[in-house]
């Protein structure tokens, strides 16, 4: 039986087309998926993603948990407090268990925000890893998250609950803050999202997530499926796990080599061993099909120096065009023409490095 957030009902009351995803009953849109994808590009959207799991790691030794369990170096998030870090969280081979972001919130408290189709597989394994450690792990299923998206988002945030303006609105990207809401229970405000537009994520309990959500509709702010959501990561260039990365994948091959943090010779991550021995077998870029029709994943690309294969694909709503990402040759860069297999044809594209549009403007 699917997982239902504490917003299922809402979705329901609100007209939105239910689906699967991950194992959880979840909105794909509310009438119209285009709509919803240029509110956020044009103005402000909102997302239910309570689907995915925070954990709370909290101890003396939490620091040096994950320096040892990510790829990325945790050490960086101590300049500021609330500063968020994303990392790929490997095992022994370099294959890719997870992508997750992790906050800073004090020395030895921290809260890993992890995908909902691994989030199991990734408390398991966590919890696996901390022998030595004196750390404790919470998964917070207690937590509702609404992510609030749009270049007038947190405007409208702030009109909803003005009383959080003061101490989050000079939060910079990539950090959070706890907030004390107006009925006295805590909220943790980050300003993160998956979209490519500025914005915030808040995590609040799951009792207060429905009226919550009325409010920031009466703001103005405009619900928001997972259909809309996944055009939108693609356009920003954002993998997803599961079509993008996988175990199969190291970071190195799936475009996220920025997020292996290799400066500390003595940081002994794991899954760092096998990355120092292993040469990757492709990279990562994006395509714009230049031939008309839609790009989608697990589609074959011919290029003069071998095979690849479109990972995630879609047309996108703010190019008018149809764009991937695609595992390609070594060989290949950006500006390259390739031929794509859809249905009996084989399409042009052209290669390009992604994103394809930050903060609503085409850089392709």
């Amino acid at each position: 039986m699917s997982q239902r957030t504490p917003l299922y009902d809402t979705h329901l009351a609100t007209g939105a087309k239910i689906v699967d995803f991950a194992g959880w009953d979840m909105p794909i849109h509310y009438g119209s998926q285009i709509e919803e994808h240029h509110a956020v590009r044009r103005d402000a959207g909102m997302f239910d993603v309570s689907h995915m799991l925070s954990i709370d790691l909290q101890g003396a030794h939490a620091l040096p948990y994950l320096c040892r369990l990510l790829a990325n170096d945790c050490g960086k998030l101590l300049v500021l407090q609330g500063k968020a870090l994303y990392s790929c969280m490997l095992d022994e081979q370099g294959g890719i268990l997870d992508d997750l972001i992790v906050y800073f919130l004090a020395p030895d408290r921290f809260r890993i925000v992890v995908n909902a189709g691994t989030a199991s597989k990734d408390l398991a394994w966590m919890q696996s890893r901390t022998e030595g450690f004196r750390v404790n792990l919470t998964p917070r299923r207690d937590l509702a998250m609404i992510a609030i998206q749009g270049p007038a988002a947190r405007e409208k945030f702030f009109f909803a609950f003005p009383g959080a303006r003061q101490s989050t609105e000079n939060l910079h990207i990539f950090q959070g803050k706890e907030w004390s809401s107006t009925t006295g229970t805590p909220w943790f405000i980050s300003r993160t999202g998956y979209t490519g537009e500025d914005g915030l994520e808040i995590s609040l309990p799951a009792a207060e997530a429905q009226r919550v959500w009325e409010l920031l509709q009466q703001a103005g702010v405009h619900p928001c499926g997972l259909g809309a959501r996944d055009t939108l990561r693609l356009e920003a260039g954002m993998a997803l796990y599961g079509q993008d990365m996988d175990e199969t994948v190291t970071p190195l091959e799936a475009g996220l080599v920025w997020t292996v943090d290799r400066s500390l010779p003595r940081r002994d991550f794991i899954g760092r061993a096998a990355l120092n021995e292993s040469t990757p077998r492709f990279q990562t870029l994006g395509l714009v099909l230049l031939d008309k029709g839609v790009l989608r994943p697990h589609q074959q690309i011919h290029t003069s120096r071998g095979e690849g294969e479109t990972t995630s694909g879609t047309f996108s709503p703010t190019l008018g065009q149809s764009i991937a990402l695609a595992r390609l040759p070594l060989e290949l860069s950006p500006g390259d023409e390739v031929k794509v297999a859809i249905r009996d044809k084989h399409l042009r594209a052209r290669v390009v490095k992604p994103p394809f549009i930050r903060h609503g403007k085409p850089l392709i």
